[in-house]
This record gives C-alpha cells, sequence and structure tokens, in this order.
C-alpha cells in the first residue's frame, strides 16, 4: 500500500463531479507496454514512456518506474554521482527511502510519499542513493523519476530544488469515494497541488478501488497520460483496460476517466496510477544522455561545460565519496 493513505477516506474534500452534458471524454489514442531494465548501479526499473513519440509526451520527456522490489540485505543500489541540463527531474518516492544530494546545495532524504523537485536549469551534479541502513536490512522501494522539459527561454535558469514532504500533498476523494486522489503538482478541480513547476503541469497519484470510477476534470489544452503503478484498471469512457507497467497517451477532451477493475490482480485489490498532463512547449529537443537541449551544438556545449568543470563540484564530503 503506498506510504501516503488516510484512515478514512470520506473525510477528505470531494472532488466535483464534471458535467456529462458539456464535457467531452478524452479516448485512448495508444496504449504501450513499457520494458523492463536497470539504471545507475543496477536498481531495477520499468521505461514507462519507452516506444512514445516524444510529440505525445510534450513537456514530458522521460519517466522510470523504480522497482516497485523487495530488496533482500545488501541488495539495494542507487546512481552515482551525474550531471544534468535543461530540464527538471522529480523523483516520487511512493515508499522507502533515497538520500538525495547536488552541487548547488539541494539535497535531504525522500522517503514515504515524498517528493523531490530539482531544476537542473543551467546544470548540476547530483547523486541519488538509499541509506547505508536500508542497503543493510533491506526492504520495500517503489518510486518514480521523471524528467520534465523546459522551454528554451527557461534552460539556463539557476538550479533549483524542493523538498514535498508526503504531507504536504493535497488529498482528495472521487464523489462516490472510491478513489484517494493525491495532487502533487498543479491544480485539479481547483484544489492546487504543492510543487512549483517551470512548465504548467499536473501531477497527480490515484488509488482506486475495485469497480470504482473518477472522472477528472482535465484542461483541453493539456496532453493526458495515465500510467499503471499495480493492480488493473480501465481509462476512458469505454474502459479500456489498463494493466500495470502500461502507458494510455488520450486524445483530446476536458474529461480523464479512469476506473478501477472488478477483477483485481492476485497481489493487489486497488488501481494505482500516476496520471501526468502538461502544456505542450513545441520546440526541438536535443537529447543525449543527461542532458536535454534545443539543438545540437548546445547538446556538444553541455557535454564540454561537464568535462571542464563548470556544471558544478562535488561537496566535501559528499555522499558516495568514501
Amino acid at each position: 500500500m503506498p506510504a501516503v493513505t488516510v484512515d478514512d477516506i470520506l473525510t477528505l474534500p470531494r472532488l466535483a463531479e464534471p458535467d456529462a452534458a458539456t464535457t467531452t471524454d478524452r479516448a485512448v489514442k495508444s496504449l504501450t507496454t513499457g520494458p523492463k531494465g536497470f539504471e545507475g548501479e543496477g536498481f531495477p526499473v520499468t521505461r514507462a514512456f519507452a516506444g512514445v513519440e516524444l510529440h505525445e509526451l510534450d513537456p514530458f520527456i522521460h519517466m522510470d518506474q523504480m522497482g516497485e522490489v523487495e530488496y533482500a540485505p545488501g541488495e539495494p543500489k542507487g546512481t552515482p554521482w551525474h550531471p544534468h541540463r535543461g530540464f527538471e527531474t522529480v523523483t516520487y518516492i511512493i515508499d522507502g527511502t533515497f538520500l538525495h544530494q547536488d552541487s548547488h546545495g539541494g539535497g535531504g532524504v525522500i522517503t514515504n510519499g515524498a517528493t523531490q523537485w530539482m531544476t537542473a536549469g543551467s546544470g548540476l551534479l547530483h547523486i541519488e542513493v538509499p541509506p547505508e541502513e536500508l542497503v543493510q536490512s533491506g526492504g520495500l522501494f517503489h518510486g518514480i523519476q521523471l524528467w520534465v522539459n523546459l522551454p528554451a527561454a527557461k534552460k539556463w535558469s539557476s538550479p533549483n530544488y524542493q523538498s514535498l514532504e508526503g504531507e504536504d500533498v493535497t488529498l482528495l476523494t472521487s464523489p462516490d469515494g472510491g478513489a484517494l486522489i493525491r495532487v502533487i503538482a498543479g491544480e485539479l478541480g481547483g484544489h492546487q497541488g504543492p510543487g512549483s513547476t517551470k512548465s504548467p503541469i499536473t501531477m497527480l497519484h490515484l488509488t482506486i478501488e475495485p469497480g470504482a470510477q473518477v472522472r477528472l476534470p482535465w484542461p483541453e489544452h493539456f496532453n493526458g497520460l495515465v500510467y499503471g503503478l499495480s493492480g488493473a484498471g480501465t481509462v476512458g469512457a469505454d474502459q479500456r483496460p489498463l494493466a500495470s507497467g502500461q502507458l494510455a497517451v488520450t486524445a483530446p477532451g476536458d474529461v480523464l476517466t479512469i476506473g478501477g477493475s472488478t477483477s483485481p490482480d492476485a497481489r493487489t485489490t486497488a488501481f494505482d496510477v500516476l496520471v501526468l498532463g502538461g502544456q505542450k512547449i513545441g520546440e526541438p529537443v536535443a537529447w543525449q544522455g543527461p542532458f536535454v537541449m534545443n539543438t545540437r551544438a548546445e547538446l556538444l556545449q553541455a557535454f564540454g561545460d561537464y568535462e571542464a568543470g563548470k556544471l558544478g563540484v562535488i561537496p566535501p564530503g559528499a555522499i558516495g565519496i568514501s
């Protein structure tokens, strides 16, 4: 069960039901299954956006589902120090703990429903690793790392760091009480999440009970992405099946409908989904490795600046430096 939850969902504010007579449901344009892989020093990930064209994802670039995995003692792993420029990284830890540090002074513990929102902007170095006690003991680890592009005018912004604790997240429920809605960033039906974003986006984590359905009011000028974290459910008014590790890209409309399957999988009864939407930037994307720029020349400059030490230095006594 995700770390951020409530004992009585009916005590939460309820999302208003969109008017069916004046709204248009978003249909599913495509459905893809993310391949499995490894990141950093070898932790398992699902490449959530693999096989989807960038123009369908804009302003999002890349997303890994980290785990869900129950580590044995000695197994937890992270990433070594590495650079970024030109975008924002969003690390959302659903269950478990990560340590973060960057060369611009940001950092801290990300645990059990917390989110680390890092604006790489003009460039920095950072690291994310499990704490030593988790390495020794093992345990549950499940999270998301999302990359959000920056428009050309903001790619050279000064680096910034936001620590959003689990208790900061805005919690709502659907009109019938069948879904717990966590608003991490952006706005949903007049309810604002805590994350401050350079590109206009909305980021939600929903837990939907079997047979329940929620109709989310959704900006027509945003794209709409629904990713299955665990369990099984449906997307769209026509109830297209969506399973864990699958991404649905939706067509234009102003309502996004998501339901929990009446026949959940053997591991969990609820359907957990990540819902993303954002205003398209519509600019050229030049992306290689840890840098997301607009032109090939800017990419070469980023690699050159990194080699020259211009993206920052690892602080003395830093995490991961023995």
